[in-house]
Parts: structure tokens; C-alpha cells; sequence
């Protein structure tokens, strides 16, 4: 089988508190979204947000149903947000074809046409990073490259967090239903990301780590604000993070990520933000 996928069921914040390490990362931490010549998929019963990969080497790859879906189509009711990690790609979406490079991205709306993933390079395949949601109305599909995302440049050298946000898929660059993709990637000698740490009560959202050079790691920090847990995380995992959880993380050298979420506006500021000292 080319497709695989598993269920994570939603888990509330008393639960969440007596979970040791191996239970938050069974719950909350996606260690191989990226396997070759597969489609892996994590269906989440946050907001329904499904957070995947698909690794073409061989062969092309064709975008399945799953039976968690109960459709014929996989996109028959929902939205798929694409990005681009590793070598130069092609999405095809019915007739149209679109060529990713690396860090670009690709919106594809409700549709029952097919989808499938190649490689232009089986020696430097592509690594493409899926997040979707449910939708309500059939979008055009984008492409979005670099030059068309929104950069917001954000922190600062001396408080280790200087970085660039790329407004991807938000709705000042492609009209979506709900979903929001963007990629961040921290300077030079920078390490914290996402700081201050937030919450979004009205919304999910999912951090997939990525270009995270061996042996070097991420503590990524999640739970409420006054009840922080850790995972410590590898090069290309994604971490699910609950409306109730905080999110923010260190590494322990350069790194990039991308943030994606779902839920019932698309207000990028939409969220509750908690200083340092302000967390426990």
C-alpha cells in the first residue's frame, strides 16, 4: 500500500496533565510523516486537521481516501495545504500541474479531481508536507512561491529569537475555508520560536520541525500556560498542538518549522499570548 494512516483522538487538558513522556508523545508527537514512495497520514480529531507527508522516489504517488473519511474523495469535502521540503516536485490536480521547489507551496480547494506527486529528481526526491481540513466551498487552487509569501520579520538577536514568518496559505495571500499554512525559519545564533508562547482557544494547530542537522534536537513546549509539558523532537516531526496548548520551542542549533492550523476564523493575531515569566 502506497497510504497509510492512523486516529488521534482529542485529549482535554485534565487528561494531558498525568501523561508521563511516553504517553504525551503517543498522543501529541508525529515522528514519520516523511516515508518514501508513501502517503502517511495522521487524522486528528482536533478541528478534524489531518497532518501527512508523501515521499514520491520511485513512483508517482496518487492523493487516496481513507476509510476514517467516509467519502469516495479525499477532497470531496475538504481543503489540502502543500509545502515543499526537500527537491523539486510536481503536484498534479486534474489537468493542471504545478512544480514546487523547496519551502514553496501549494493550496488545492474542495475538488473530486485526482491529485497525484512526483519527483523531478528520484536522487533528491521531493519531500512534500500536508495539512487538511474540512471545507465548505471549492477555492482555486494556488501556488504559492516565495516571492508571493507575506514575510513578517519578527524577534531579535539578543533575545535568541530573530526569524522570518511566511504568510503561506492566510487569507491576505489565498482564500481558503479555514486553513492557514506558514513557514518560519530562525536566523543565525537564533533558537526560540513562537516566543512569546500563545494559545488560539478558537483553533488547532500542528508544528512540523524540519532542516534539524544530526544529533542537534528541538524542545518543543506544549500544554496550559501554568502546566508546561516538553517533547523533545527529530528532524521532520510535526508535534499536534490542542486549543488549550500553549506552543513554543529551542533547539539546540538553527532550524526551520512550519505552523499550521484550522478552526473557526481566519485571524492570524487571533490568540491569547503569555510572557516568559508568565509561564510555568
Amino acid at each position: 500500500m502506497t497510504t497509510e494512516y492512523e486516529v488521534r483522538y482529542a485529549i482535554g487538558q485534565r487528561e494531558a496533565k498525568g501523561y508521563d513522556t511516553q504517553a504525551l508523545r503517543r498522543e501529541f508527537l508525529v515522528e514519520n510523516c516523511m516515508q518514501n514512495d508513501k502517503i502517511y497520514w495522521v487524522y486528528s480529531h482536533y478541528e478534524r486537521f489531518m497532518v501527512g507527508g508523501a515521499v514520491p522516489v520511485t513512483q508517482s504517488l496518487k492523493l487516496e481516501t481513507i476509510d476514517a473519511l467516509k467519502s469516495a474523495e479525499f477532497l470531496a469535502r475538504r481543503e489540502l495545504g502543500i509545502i515543499n521540503v526537500g527537491g523539486e516536485g510536481t503536484v498534479t490536480v486534474g489537468e493542471q500541474s504545478f512544480t514546487l521547489a523547496k519551502e514553496e507551496a501549494l493550496y488545492i480547494g474542495q475538488t473530486t479531481e485526482s491529485v497525484t506527486f512526483n519527483s523531478t529528481d528520484k536522487s533528491n526526491p521531493a519531500r512534500f508536507y500536508l495539512n487538511s481540513a474540512p471545507a465548505h466551498h471549492a477555492f482555486p487552487h494556488k501556488k504559492i512561491g516565495k516571492t508571493d509569501a507575506n514575510v513578517l520579520h519578527m524577534g531579535s538577536q539578543a533575545t535568541s529569537n530573530e526569524r522570518d514568518i511566511n504568510q503561506l496559505l492566510i487569507n491576505t495571500v489565498v482564500q481558503t475555508c479555514q486553513l492557514q499554512m506558514g513557514l518560519t525559519r530562525l536566523a543565525q545564533g537564533s533558537v526560540w520560536n513562537t516566543m512569546p508562547a500563545h494559545q488560539h482557544d478558537r483553533r488547532n494547530e500542528v508544528y512540523f520541525y524540519f532542516d534539524i542537522a544530526s544529533p542537534q534536537a528541538v524542545c518543543h513546549f506544549m500544554g496550559e500556560p501554568t502546566e508546561t509539558r516538553h517533547l523533545w523532537v527529530t528532524n521532520e516531526s510535526a508535534v499536534l498542538s490542542p486549543p488549550w496548548s500553549i506552543h513554543c520551542g529551542v533547539g539546540t542549533g538553527n532550524y526551520a518549522f512550519i505552523w499550521g492550523m484550522a478552526g473557526e476564523n481566519l485571524d492570524y493575531d487571533d490568540m491569547d499570548k503569555y510572557q516568559p515569566n508568565q509561564l510555568r
